[in-house]
């Protein structure tokens, strides 16, 4: 239920720059959301459809797109892109260090860009 919150700052934002840019209809969002972000597409459409009507967001869609994770290895400073299920005992493919990363991307979530009439 965290989506909630989250996809109310979500239409905050987009309500804001919809009245400054003087848009008469939001038709659809883009957003970017980490791969290891717990937020679920389906939630966040849900309560985005609910929050959102009788504003001039209604009816608009979220097109999500997610981020992949990246780490970056704390031995050689190489960046790697990796998936889920590669999460764990992970090896550098430059100095083959094993399990020393830093999280560069994956946990994010942002709007991309908005279509409006």
């Amino acid at each position: 239920m965290h989506e909630l919150p989250v996809t109310e700052s979500i239409l905050n934002i987009v309500l804001k720059h919809a009245e400054k840019n003087r848009v008469s209809r939001v038709v659809s969002i883009t957003l970017h959301i980490g791969e290891l972000s717990d937020l679920e597409d389906r939630w966040l459409q849900h309560y985005f459809d609910y929050l959102s009507r009788q504003t001039l967001a209604g009816g608009a869609k979220l097109r999500i797109e997610r981020l992949p994770i990246v780490l970056k290895c704390r031995n050689c400073d190489q960046t790697m892109h990796i998936t889920r299920k590669d999460l764990g005992a992970i090896e550098c493919p430059n100095c083959a260090g094993i399990g020393d990363f830093s999280l560069v991307s994956g946990r994010q979530y942002y709007i991309k860009d908005m279509e409006a009439v």
